[in-house]
Order: C-alpha cells, then sequence, then structure tokens
C-alpha cells in the first residue's frame, strides 16, 4: 500500500503526471448540472463579477446614497427591496481593505420556501482583523478589498440592504470636515450575494466503519488532484474524509515516517475540501507553508446560527467563495473550520498536517494556525460537540509540532494588530481571535471555553 502511495505522490510531482491530469481535466460537476439556471434574473443594476449566474455564483450589486446626500461617501446607502437570483450567504464589500466601515449594516431577506420576509439583521461591519499579514503577496496583489463578516441567510430570492454611519464622537469633531458629525462610508460599497451550489462530489460518504471512499480522479482538474494529493499518506487520493486514528495508531503511523512525537492526540476524522465540495479553480494554485504551526486561533465565523449541520458544507462553500471572488483572497482564510455538531472540515488546501499558511489572525499567520467555529458566540453557548471536535483537532495538530495545548509561546507580529511588526508576543498555544487583535471575536462564549479547550486537548496528547 505504502509503495502505491509513494508511487502515486511520484507521479503527481512529475511534470508527465501535472500535464496528464490537466490534460484530462473535466468540470467538476456534471454538466447538465452545471449549465442549470439557478433562478429568474435580477432586475437592472445587478452584474456578476467573475463568475456567470449559475449555481455556485457571486451577484455584485452596488449601493446607493438612500437621501438626498447623493456625495460619495455619503452617510446613508442601500439597495432598496429587489428581486435577485438565488442566494444563501450576504456580505459587503468596498473598494480599500485599509478602510474601516464605522457604521451599522443591516440585511432583510426573502426565503424562497415561504416567500416571507425575515427583520433586519446586522452584520458584523469590522472584519479587518481576519486577513494576510501585511506586506504579503496575498495582501498586496490589488485584488484585496474591505469587507463585513459574511451572514448565512438561507436559500433566498429577495434582498434589501440599508448602511447608515456612525456619529463622530464630540471630541473627534474638531479633527474632521465629515458632514453631518457622521464618519463618511467607504467608497465603492457592494453588496455580494453568494449561491453556494451543489458542490457535493459523486458517491455517499463512507460509514463509520468503512474507509474513507475515493470518487476516482482521473477526470479532474490538476488543482483538484494537487489538493487531494496534499493530504497523501493520510488518506487514498479523491478521498471524501480523513479517517480517524487512535492516539497508539497516530503515534505509530508517525513512527513509519519518523516523524515520533511523545505527545499528540489521537487524529480526529477530518472532512475534505473534496468531501465538502470546494472548487478548486477557484483558488490561486500555489500552496504557501511557515516553517511550523506554534499557535491555534480559534475564531467564531459570524455568519450567524440559523444552519443545520446538513447545511454546513454548503456554509463553507460560501464562505470560500467569499473570501476569494469577494474579498480577493488566494483562497479560504482558516486552516480548518468546524460545525455545531462537532464535524471537522479542512480549510486552506495544502494538507492539514502541514503548516499551512492562512489568513485567519492579522499578523500572526505565520507558524500558527485559524480554525473557525461556524456560527456567532457573542451570547450564544457553543455546543459542546464543537468545543470538544476544537480541542481534538488542537491536541493532534499541535501535538505534531511538539507543543503543549496548555502552554505557552512565541509569535513574532507581522504588524496591522495590536503589536509592532517584529515584536516577539508570548501568546497561549491556543489562544482566542482577540488576543492577538481588538476583536471581538470568537465571541464572549466560545472564548470563555478555550480554558476548558486547553485542558481537554492536554488530556487527548497524554500530558
Amino acid at each position: 500500500m505504502m509503495s502505491t502511495i509513494r508511487g502515486m505522490r511520484g507521479f503527481l510531482a512529475s511534470s508527465i503526471g501535472v500535464t496528464c491530469a490537466a490534460a484530462l481535466a473535466l468540470p467538476l460537476a456534471p454538466p447538465a448540472a452545471a449549465a442549470a439556471p439557478s433562478a429568474a434574473p435580477p432586475t437592472s443594476g445587478g452584474t456578476a463579477r467573475s463568475e456567470a449566474y449559475v449555481p455556485g455564483g457571486t451577484q455584485s450589486l452596488p449601493l446607493a446614497p438612500l437621501t438626498r446626500d447623493r456625495a460619495p461617501g455619503a452617510a446613508e446607502q442601500g439597495v432598496p427591496r429587489r428581486d435577485v437570483r438565488h442566494f444563501s450567504l450576504v456580505g459587503l464589500v468596498w473598494d480599500d481593505p485599509d478602510t474601516e466601515l464605522h457604521g451599522h449594516v443591516q440585511v432583510r431577506t426573502r426565503a424562497t420556501a415561504t416567500g416571507n420576509w425575515s427583520g433586519w439583521q446586522e452584520l458584523e461591519a469590522h472584519n479587518a482583523d481576519h486577513a494576510a499579514d501585511p506586506g504579503t503577496p496575498e495582501s498586496t496583489s490589488g485584488r484585496v478589498r474591505g469587507a463585513t463578516a459574511p451572514l448565512w441567510v438561507g436559500e433566498s430570492d429577495g434582498v434589501e440592504v440599508r448602511v447608515r454611519a456612525e456619529s463622530i464622537p464630540e471630541a473627534a469633531r474638531a479633527t474632521t470636515a465629515a458632514p453631518a458629525a457622521a464618519s463618511p462610508l467607504p467608497t465603492g460599497m457592494r453588496l455580494e450575494l453568494v449561491n453556494p451550489g451543489e458542490g457535493a462530489p459523486p458517491g455517499a460518504a463512507p460509514g463509520p466503519d468503512e474507509a474513507p471512499r475515493t470518487t476516482g480522479m482521473t477526470a479532474e482538474s490538476a488543482e483538484a488532484v494537487a489538493a487531494s494529493a496534499a493530504n497523501a499518506g493520510l488518506a487514498p487520493l479523491g478521498a471524501t474524509e480523513i479517517p480517524a486514528l487512535s492516539r497508539a495508531q497516530t503515534q505509530a503511523q508517525l513512527a513509519t515516517q519518523q516523524q515520533a512525537k511523545p505527545y499528540v492526540g489521537p487524529r480526529p476524522k477530518i472532512t475534505t475540501r473534496r468531501g465538502w465540495g470546494a472548487n478548486e479553480k477557484l483558488r490561486d494554485k500555489k500552496f504557501v507553508y511557515t516553517k511550523k504551526v506554534k499557535a491555534a486561533f480559534v475564531h467564531h465565523s459570524a455568519t450567524g446560527n440559523n444552519y443545520s449541520c446538513k447545511q454546513a458544507p454548503s456554509v463553507i462553500r460560501s464562505i470560500y467563495r467569499y473570501h476569494v471572488n469577494s474579498m480577493g483572497w488566494r483562497d479560504l482564510g482558516y486552516n480548518f473550520l468546524v460545525d455545531k455538531c462537532g464535524k471537522i472540515y479542512e480549510g486552506r488546501a495544502g494538507g492539514v498536517s502541514k503548516a499551512v499558511l492562512g489568513a485567519h489572525t492579522l499578523g500572526f499567520n505565520s507558524n500558527s494556525m485559524g480554525i473557525a467555529v461556524l456560527g456567532t458566540y457573542g451570547s450564544k453557548k457553543p455546543s459542546s460537540a464543537a468545543v470538544k471536535a476544537v480541542a481534538r483537532l488542537t491536541a493532534w495538530k499541535v501535538g505534531l509540532y511538539g507543543m503543549n495545548p496548555r502552554g505557552k509561546t512565541y509569535l513574532k507580529s507581522g504588524g496591522g494588530n495590536l503589536y509592532r511588526k517584529g515584536k516577539n508576543v508570548r501568546l497561549n498555544v491556543i489562544s482566542g481571535h482577540r488576543d492577538g487583535f481588538a476583536t471581538s471575536c470568537p465571541g464572549k462564549k466560545l472564548y470563555g471555553k478555550l480554558g476548558t479547550t486547553r485542558s481537554t486537548a492536554a488530556k487527548y496528547q497524554g500530558r
């Protein structure tokens, strides 16, 4: 078996293997599904940036002033109630990623199933803390935009949005020329409506006692083959899941690879990118790595809690599209995602056991990983299943790099956060996003569970 895997890896690494994979490239979705219309077209004013209006697309609607003030940066802007093509996730982007949105963003949507309109829902406006480090190729690509956190609303076909600028504090008014004592809104604001598409690979998921299914990759794109091959040695090529191992099995596998560690947690079951239906054509082709994983930053996705576990892959596909097509990142920002039922998903491509550089914690992406629990946990408690999954994942992943989940470590700041660039900052090995940036993420209720997460992860490591 190992000789077969080594042979496959050698084939994929060769120029011939990549050329053959590219020559055999076909769409991941069946032709009929790829050509199917998603819904009736939107009314005037909507454009689809970089994607056709098919399942798995993005509609981008420009905002306009809602008051008599028609100047750029008007204090109240929005999109009046209108019909649109089907979408399930919504967010707001603007031209300059360095410009903060000081205001309130509210959206309401119409459910396709009932035809009923929701009440006004708030989008988390301050999202600049989830980003690639300053000065990196990803942050200086020229494609990056400012953005709110996205919100999962379920399948919808109508939308309305309003953005109201915050008032400038009395003490700051003497130094600003903002009209009506309101902070100007960013320029180029657009409402992004994301349709996740079907995305599911062929073949059913394996049962609890079965080996991970493969779906045959001879007709896949080179990008899809490469993303799957990055997990070689953990699961067969084309697998939708990486199977769980006991702690003894995990240690035995590491010993065969001459990477034995005295303390490493059991490897948890992980749904691969192929398992949640990632369109590998969207992301940048290359994988980018750092030296090690010294810390794990826990986040919440801030996409709301109105999703079922069955919908989690759709939520992830939507976040992926939003991060890449709307915000201009090279791939999904998080290294892993966890749903409310405790299921773990591979995030940014490059291999789940490797030190893949993410875009999750501004200034601290190097030598760390980012885990997003799907949902919003400012006032709602995370499920015990999700907290346990984070503990299992961190016990395994930081254990691969010799780290103690209850310990401390040092990370060098890349700048743009609470610390000057180059400063060595002492952090918990399992930290919350707010430990590295002035943010509410991962929410008060999830942040309060990190102590339990650290002690549980240490126990999984046998400490």
